[in-house]
C-alpha cells in the first residue's frame, strides 16, 4: 500500500507521518510526503524529534507534490492531507485514483521556538495514534467503501 501524506510546506506534519508509517510498517506500507508549496527544507524540530525516537531521517526532504503526479511516480493507494490549507486546495489528479482523507493537525511549526518541543511532540502523538489505528486494520482486504469510512473515522481521532 502506497500512502502520500500532503501538507502545504512539507516540513513538519507530513514529514512526521511519512516517517511514522515507514517505521511502523515497513513492507506493509510505503509512505511518501509532499507539499503544495514546499518550504524546501525539513523543519529542524521534525528532525530532532524523529532522531530522538531513533528514526532515520537521512532521506527526509521537503518536496513538491508535483513529483508524485508525474509520469513514472509510484501509484498511490491513499492520499492523506494533514493541514487545513492543503485539505482545501485542488490536488493534482493522481494515477490510480487513490482514496483521500483529511487528518488535520495543528501546525507545530507555527509555535514559537520556545514551544517547539511540546508542539511537535503533540503533533507526533496525534499522527502516531491515527497511523496505528490504520495499521491495526486489515486494510489489504477491506472493500473501498469500508476503507474510506475507516480513513474518515481515523481522521477524527483525538
Amino acid at each position: 500500500m502506497n500512502i502520500l501524506v500532503l501538507c502545504t510546506g512539507n516540513s513538519a506534519r507530513s514529514i512526521l507521518l511519512e516517517h511514522i508509517f515507514n517505521t511502523a510498517a515497513p513492507g506493509r506500507v510505503t509512505a511518501y510526503s509532499a507539499g503544495s508549496k514546499p518550504s524546501g527544507k525539513v523543519h529542524p524540530q521534525s528532525l530532532t524529534l524523529l532522531g530522538e525516537l531513533g528514526i532515520d531521517t537521512s532521506a527526509a526532504r521537503s518536496k513538491s507534490w508535483d513529483e508524485f503526479a508525474a509520469p513514472g511516480a509510484p501509484e498511490m493507494d491513499i492520499v492523506i492531507t494533514v493541514c487545513g490549507s492543503a485539505a482545501g486546495e485542488t490536488c493534482p489528479m493522481w494515477p490510480g485514483a487513490p482514496l483521500r482523507s483529511h487528518w488535520g493537525v495543528e501546525d507545530p511549526a507555527a509555535a514559537p521556538p520556545s514551544d517547539w518541543e511540546d508542539a511537535f511532540t503533540t503533533a507526533y502523538s496525534l499522527l502516531n495514534l491515527r497511523a496505528k489505528a490504520l495499521l491495526a486494520l486489515p486494510f489489504e482486504t477491506l472493500d473501498t467503501a469500508t476503507l474510506q469510512a475507516e480513513l474518515t473515522r481515523i481522521g477524527q481521532l483525538t
